[in-house]
């Protein structure tokens, strides 16, 4: 792809670290892939603030060991701000707390640094499209901690899901991509999304894990 009508299709992201070499590689891999396009760079928190209002980007890619302000500080804010940007945790580490204080406070996904070019790109799309995305370690760490704070909460009657939202509901609760429930349900990923969408709707929910979430306490993980 090439020429300005080629990066109008391409996903808008801002990458936000604090290594200019790591930065520059990052913009060589999504630039050669043909699916995004970096519009800005950020140094810190603080900068990445601003530029996340100033650029609207797609997605934001965001390392957590940043000076002056702190990664999941800048996440915060961003998600506040505007909610229909997605982020995604770019870090060296996998942390527990690390990765659960980042996903609580809004992150989409979080991946390691060590992630290959490839990964890097199919995270920062699935990102973009609605899909919490962890590396498959980390989703695990994730799924145990919405059932250790789940495990006190009673279980509310089920709002008027239709059965083919269940159904979407019950493997978003067990991890599966949305390119994986389209598959197990025979229907387009498009498709997928918008039942999300309708469920999250429906739940008076903003956010995907926090839909995660709610499945899992309703045990629809083992369902």
């Amino acid at each position: 792809m090439s020429g300005a009508g080629a990066d109008d299709q391409r996903l808008r992201v801002l990458v936000v670290d604090d290594h200019p070499v790591w930065r520059d590689g990052v913009r060589a891999d999504l630039d050669a892939s043909g699916r995004a396009r970096v519009v800005a760079e950020a140094r810190d928190g603080g900068e990445a603030i601003e530029l996340a209002r100033e650029t609207m980007p797609d997605v934001v890619l965001m390392d957590l060991n940043l000076p002056t302000t702190r990664g999941v500080d800048a996440i915060r804010r961003i998600v506040e701000e505007s909610p229909h940007v997605k982020v995604l945790v770019l870090s060296a580490s996998g942390e527990e707390a690390d990765v659960l204080e980042a996903v609580k406070v809004g992150a989409g996904g979080y991946l390691l640094k060590s992630a290959t070019a490839g990964e890097l790109v199919d995270a920062v799309v699935r990102v973009r499209a609605g899909e919490p995305v962890f590396s498959a370690n980390l989703a695990a760490l994730v799924l145990g901690e919405f059932r250790r704070m789940s495990a006190a909460v009673p279980n509310a009657a089920e709002p008027g899901l239709t059965p083919r939202e269940t159904e979407v509901l019950k493997l978003v609760a067990k991890g599966y991509t949305y390119r994986e429930i389209a598959e197990k349900l025979v229907i387009s990923v498009k498709t997928v999304q918008n039942h999300v969408q309708n469920i999250l709707t429906k739940l008076q929910l903003s956010k995907r894990y926090e839909l995660m979430r709610y499945a899992i306490q309703r045990g629809l993980d083992r369902a």
